[in-house]
């Protein structure tokens, strides 16, 4: 399983551990992610979610899984994601 953000695709990244002699070596920056399960208020069901603690903070701003992920571009977003997305277009759509 890839270290990637499935709401925001956020990876990890590079740069340098610098000793107090001024001596670098590479290290990697992972992203905090936690396994959530979040709810879908317009489809009334709940999904589970790898994702970086910072996405979290971002889907509340946001004002819940559905108003974040129709905000979301689709090149960030997994495949499970766009799944749901797809699913929340369709079903707002039906609501119309």
């Amino acid at each position: 399983m890839s270290r990637r953000c499935e709401l925001t695709g956020t990876g990890p990244l590079t740069g340098n551990n610098v000793s107090h002699a001024n001596n670098k070596t590479k290290r990697r920056f992972r992203p905090n992610l936690c396994d959530v399960t979040l709810a879908s208020e317009s489809l009334g069901r709940a999904f589970k979610f790898r994702v970086a603690a910072k996405a979290l903070r971002s889907v509340d701003h946001a004002g819940g899984l559905d108003a974040f992920l129709m905000k979301a571009r689709d090149e960030d977003l997994s495949a499970n994601a766009l799944k749901i997305k797809r699913e929340l277009k369709k079903a707002g759509e039906a609501a119309a």
